[in-house]
């Protein structure tokens, strides 16, 4: 357990927000609309699943932020 291992957490969590964020643009981006419904139902899939994995760090990061917390408090 270090800081080190909650640095990467928060790189992660930051280059998934963007992806994630860069999927959702494309669906709305009337210039680039996906071509028909299967690309626009696998663009927001691929958002979700990049979602749902954005989740699961944050609940990494908060289990490492409260192990940092009581390695400092003892």
């Amino acid at each position: 357990m270090s800081t080190e291992e909650l640095k990467l957490v928060e790189e992660d969590l930051a280059r998934l927000r963007g992806t994630a964020a860069g999927l959702r643009r494309r669906i709305g981006d009337r210039d680039e609309e996906p071509t028909d419904a299967a690309e626009r139902s696998a663009l927001i899939e691929a958002a979700e699943e990049q979602e749902a994995l954005i989740d699961q760090l944050e609940a990494r990061r908060e289990q490492l932020l409260r192990r940092l917390a009581q390695d400092h408090g003892s």
